[in-house]
């Protein structure tokens, strides 16, 4: 059974088995705060590590690596989930980077870009089948029920325009691909800026999973970007998708200024012993 969200997270051993942790999360946003060198990073990593096992079978719910993940249904033995790291300027090699899209995908954010173009091209036949199929049933409310099929497109599209509307990039909706127009000039995702790329992932993370449930764990998305996005990006993805659980490390306040307060959690407050 695949479960609706998280409920708790308990990691038996972490810094030389000295301290555990016990996160009781809620099931809407959970943001772990906390300055450098106390463990934000790690305790996401070590989930992300226990649902990847998790999700392959190659492990229980508590996975015998010292992570227990309790979930909504309890009964319930994975979870969908997606991960969005902080990136730095990592580059990938040349002989790589020149057998795709001619060479224009140098660094990490354009490989992660690269990997949700190929799932939003199949989103795309996803969706367009979906609406044919409505479409011909020849339904009184058939034109309506499709519409409201490729609603969600439609508000990331834009949501996206809005956000870049300041440098006047908007996305082209003539292409299966994702593609952009700036002053009449068709732009690839890989030339945007590092910020806008950066949002573009999330947001193209989140519609992806098409309002399913699921879990979206972030490791300090606000690097890169304006802080008036930072302030935002929770709400954003709340509203692309009601039923996303979002656990997220970071630094910033700002991410937490739109009415996310409550939603904190320091690393202090969840360390056992």
């Amino acid at each position: 059974m695949v479960a609706n969200y998280i409920k708790k997270i308990e990691i038996d051993s972490l810094w030389n088995g000295r301290k555990r942790i016990s996160w009781q999360l809620n099931p809407e946003v959970n943001i772990l705060s906390g300055v450098n060198g106390m463990g934000k990073t790690t305790i996401l990593n070590r989930v992300v590590d226990s649902l990847h096992r998790l999700n392959k079978r190659h492990a229980d719910k508590s996975d015998g690596t010292a992570v227990t993940l309790t979930f909504s249904p309890e009964e319930a033995d994975e979870v969908r989930y997606d991960v969005v790291r902080s990136f730095d300027n990592t580059m990938i090699p040349a002989s790589i980077a020149q057998k795709l899209t001619d060479g224009l995908i140098r660094s990490e954010l354009d490989w992660n870009l690269y990997e949700l173009q190929r799932r939003y091209l199949d989103y795309q036949v996803n969706i367009g089948n979906r609406m044919i199929e409505i479409l011909s049933s020849g339904g009184a409310d058939a034109h309506q029920e499709a519409m409201q099929v490729s609603k969600a497109k439609t508000d990331f599209h834009d949501t996206i325009d809005t956000l870049f509307c300041e440098t006047h990039k908007t996305i082209d909706r003539s292409s299966n691909e994702l593609m952009f127009v700036q002053y009449g000039e068709r732009l690839a995702p890989y030339r945007l800026s590092s910020g806008e790329k950066q949002m573009l992932i999330i947001l193209l993370t989140v519609l992806l999973q098409n309002r399913q449930p699921y879990v979206l764990l972030m490791d300090e998305p606000e690097a890169s970007l304006h802080v008036e996005w930072q302030q935002r990006l929770v709400g954003i993805i709340r509203r692309m998708n009601p039923n996303v659980q979002i656990i997220l490390t970071t630094h910033s306040p700002a991410l937490i200024m739109d009415g996310w307060l409550d939603s904190v959690t320091e690393v202090s407050d969840i360390v056992v012993g």
